[in-house]
Formats: structure tokens, C-alpha cells, sequence
């Protein structure tokens, strides 16, 4: 399958473990996520995260990931939360949370971003579960890239 495969209402788009999306507040377009059914929430890789406040309201500054063709830039987003999230290890931590449209095979619908520190892992994303809810979408745990192309680089510039 590509990106220019027509999914009906009734049939599920089937995914890979790996796919691209794109992040068209973040300006990131095209780059390599990991689909992770086993977390809940969507996480973004960020640097020098701080919070501010404008217009009465918590807002977050944050260095967007560098992934290919997407310059690393300075991001604002309104804060929609902060929770206490299960890292990597096992430990919760409290993140902030923001809300932006992703798009995926030319699909797109908003998306909560858990913001954390990824730097050290190969995909700048993990794309979780309540990020694919209630979209007709099953993911296929043994293949990748069945509804995007496979980039020339996975993970961070080297």
C-alpha cells in the first residue's frame, strides 16, 4: 500500500510499526515515527522546554526534534495539560501535554503530544494508542512503512 491508497469508511487502514507523518504546526513534515500500541500517549522529543504565560493562559516554549529536511526550531503551543506519564524505565514523570494536527496517508486529526526527552532513542516520536483511537486504524506489528515511503534515514541527523 502507499499514501495514495483510498481507505473506505468500513475498511481499516492497515499500518506498519514504522511509518512517516507529518506535523505541520511543528513544521515537520515526512519523518520516521515508531507506532507504539503498548503506550497510551503520544511523545515528542524536546529540548529546552520552559513554560511561560500569555493571554492568561500556560503556554510552552520547546527546540522542536531535527529529523531530515525539518530544520530544528523554536516551537510556542498552548499547554493543554500535565500528567503523570510511565517513561521508558518504568518511572512516572510529569510532562507537558500539547495538542496539534498530525497527518497520516494524507489523513489528518489532532493529537495529544506528551513533550520528554527522546534524544537518546531512534525515532524522535512513539506514536501511542490514543493517538490511533476510534480512527479505523490497525496497526500490523511485523512490517513497516505500508502506508508511507521508507525514509533514506530513520532517527536522529547523525
Amino acid at each position: 500500500m502507499t499514501s495514495t491508497t483510498r481507505y473506505s469508511a468500513d475498511r481499516p487502514m492497515v499500518i506498519g510499526w514504522h511509518e512517516c507523518i507529518s506535523l505541520p504546526k511543528l513544521h515537520l513534515k515526512d519523518f520516521a515515527v515508531k507506532i507504539d500500541t503498548g503506550a497510551k500517549t503520544t511523545a515528542l522529543h524536546a529540548d529546552d522546554i520552559e513554560t511561560f504565560r500569555k493571554d492568561d493562559a500556560d503556554w510552552v516554549r520547546f527546540r522542536c526534534p531535527d529529523v531530515p529536511g525539518s530544520p530544528q526550531r523554536m516551537c510556542s503551543f498552548p499547554v493543554v495539560t500535565q500528567r503523570a506519564i510511565t517513561n521508558t524505565s518504568g518511572s512516572p514523570e510529569t510532562r507537558i501535554v500539547i495538542r496539534t494536527p498530525m497527518v497520516l496517508a494524507g489523513r489528518r486529526w489532532t493529537i495529544d503530544i506528551s513533550l520528554t526527552d527522546r534524544g537518546t532513542m531512534r525515532f524522535p516520536l512513539i506514536l501511542g494508542r490514543r493517538a490511533l483511537r476510534k480512527k479505523n486504524i490497525l496497526v500490523d506489528p511485523g512490517r513497516s512503512y505500508l502506508v508511507s515511503e521508507k525514509p533514506q534515514f530513520e532517527g536522529p541527523t547523525p
